[in-house]
């Protein structure tokens, strides 16, 4: 037992290492039966996700106990609910799979570029499909998958954030893609930055009302993103006039910044930012009301009359 314990490790005895090569087969043999694919699988993954150093003779031991072939890039796919993962792993060419916190996830090994083909192994499943990535990455794909699953809304929620205001609305199930949504990703990759951001620019909006600073916001984004009134007006769906006069508010709050290119891009990351964090907080708030609204009735006895004693 210590010896398979041993070889399962990667550790070779002085004999094995004298071995011809029909000893070296079947060493290689005994690892993969002291080590059962699932485990093997499963360590293989965690391994590839870079968390901690694990030598390349190490990881190719694995991925023979694993019977997966190294390669040499490889494309995650988060999943929100774990259903008929053999015949997935199977049909997305022998894809890795294993869960990681609340999600389950596959990494696909040198996958094709064919959206297609994966939308439709994927069809009627909440999943977020990640970046390609060489191997020695796995990770980056891995989170970044996970995390615009995160900004994704469950089946039958309102859409949550997305790049150019929704990720959509997700009745059935959505394949969502990380090489759709990189700017999204980008910008909320820390909230904490994102809220500073706009504190850095945004202060010559602090003094005005909760009302007037967000009619002037979606003004001035509508403005950096269109190019001009004209164009916002469009997408404001307001008078032209109407945009020109907000222009003229901000352009005294601001001065003669808006005329520097610099300027102008840091506000519209700021205020794109500031949007999405808007969105995705809706959305939380929204799933916390359908969780509560969930759990209502199966409250303890104690608990209810609490609740209703603090006016719950």
């Amino acid at each position: 037992m210590e010896q398979a314990l041993l070889a399962a490790l990667g550790h070779h005895s002085p004999e094995t290492k004298d071995n011809t090569d029909t000893g070296t087969a079947t060493q290689a043999d005994n690892v993969t039966a002291a080590v059962p694919i699932d485990r093997a699988r499963r360590q293989l993954f965690t391994a590839l996700m870079g968390e901690e150093e694990f030598p390349e003779s190490r990881l190719t031991e694995l991925a023979r106990s694993a019977r997966w072939p190294l390669p040499e890039t490889v494309r995650a796919v988060a999943l929100a609910s774990p259903s008929e993962v053999p015949q997935l792993a199977a049909a997305l060419g022998n894809a890795l799979v294993s869960p990681v916190e609340s999600e389950l996830c596959l990494l696909i090994p040198d996958p094709e570029d064919d959206r297609e083909a994966l939308e439709n192994v994927l069809r009627g499943r909440t999943a977020a499909v990640g970046h390609t990535v060489p191997l020695s990455d796995a990770g980056s794909t891995v989170r970044w998958a996970r995390r615009l699953l995160e900004l994704t809304p469950p089946p039958g929620a309102p859409g949550g954030a997305g790049m150019n205001g929704n990720i959509g609305n997700n009745p059935d199930g959505k394949v969502l893609f990380v090489d759709d949504h990189l700017s999204m990703l980008l910008l909320l990759q820390d909230e904490s930055l994102a809220c500073a951001l706009s504190s850095r620019w945004l202060g010559p909006l602090a003094e005005l009302t909760p009302r007037q600073s967000e009619r002037l916001e979606v003004t001035l984004l509508a403005w950096l993103e269109s190019g001009g009134a004209p164009e916002a007006a469009k997408t404001l769906q307001v008078h032209p006039q109407t945009v020109r006069y907000r222009l003229r508010q901000i352009e005294k709050l601001f001065g003669s910044a808006l005329r520097d290119p610099r300027t102008r891009f840091e506000l519209e990351m700021t205020l794109r930012g500031r949007r999405l964090l808007g969105q995705i907080r809706r959305q939380r708030t929204r799933a916390g009301r359908r969780a509560r609204t969930a759990t209502q009735g199966v409250r303890p006895l104690g608990v209810a009359r609490e609740a209703r004693v603090n006016g719950l």
